[in-house]
């Protein structure tokens, strides 16, 4: 069965995304949300999609952290605590389509903008 090219580009897009998240850390669930937005994939396949993924990439972030001794249980604790029920509330919040996509283009833009903008300089005391 071939592959359209449409649906190898979303791949490597979000290849290229796990990729770079996972080399510090993170899942790269705003990535996987980009690349498949940019696509027009729908947001009740966008929300499950990109959670996986974001599972899936943290674990093995993490545990590649562990093993080089980077990781912290004392950071981690209070993160996880803190994250898990956040994660859950969004799982079970459900906005319409016409609400989704402008909510997620802002938050993309956020990040976008936080991510190209200067450092905050450290102040000295």
């Amino acid at each position: 069965m071939p592959v359209d090219t449409e649906s190898l580009l979303l791949a490597v897009l979000i290849l290229v995304a796990a990729v770079l998240y996972s080399s510090v850390g993170h899942g790269g669930a705003s990535g996987y949300l980009a690349a498949m937005a940019l696509f027009g994939v729908a947001p009740a396949v966008m929300k499950p999609t990109a959670l996986a993924l974001n599972v899936l990439v943290s674990l093995i972030a993490t545990v590649r952290f562990y093993r080089v001794g980077a990781f912290s249980w004392q950071l981690f604790l209070p993160l996880i605590a803190a994250s898990v029920p956040m994660a859950y509330l969004g799982g079970v919040l459900t906005l319409p389509a016409t609400l989704y996509r402008p909510v997620v283009g802002v938050v993309l833009l956020y990040a976008a903008w936080r991510f190209s903008s200067p450092p905050a300089r450290p102040t000295m005391n």
